[in-house]
């Protein structure tokens, strides 16, 4: 089994209307991957899809998937590209219920946003996940 160190919460960078097979074809097709981006994606209605199991190494942060889990929920731009927090209430209560699952399996790993890694330049997941969660601590 795989140390899990850190949940990671990213957006898909489009508009909320994607469809989950669409985003595995930009994947396969145009990034040339051979594995998911992510282990569980959520829909706009809050469907949970899952992609990958815990077990599986996902392409979420470059350097840093080997002990990473990584959650996307789709959406987080605005009709001009710029990030967005744009999570639909039953993405953010499937979202809730996604990290605190993973949390009760991997209490030590820490919840963190893509953007909160080193060298990262994007804005994903469009919000501060680390101060999210802590807030739904208390």
């Amino acid at each position: 089994m795989r140390k899990i160190d850190n949940l990671v919460i990213h957006c898909t960078a489009t508009v909320q209307t994607a469809k989950v097979e669409s985003i595995q074809r930009y994947w396969r097709d145009t990034l040339k991957w051979r594995s998911s981006g992510y282990h569980v994606i959520i829909e706009a209605n809050g469907n949970i899809v899952r992609l990958a199991e815990d077990s599986a190494v996902c392409n979420g942060v470059a350097g840093h998937n080997s002990n990473s889990l990584h959650v996307s929920y789709i959406g987080g731009i605005d009709a001009k590209g710029k990030g967005l927090d744009n999570r639909t209430p039953q993405q953010k209560v499937a979202l809730w219920q996604v990290i605190k699952a993973w949390k009760q399996k991997y209490p030590n790993a820490k919840v963190l946003g893509h953007r909160d890694f080193p060298s990262v330049k994007k804005e994903c997941p469009s919000f501060d996940a680390g101060k999210w969660w802590e807030s739904l601590q208390n």
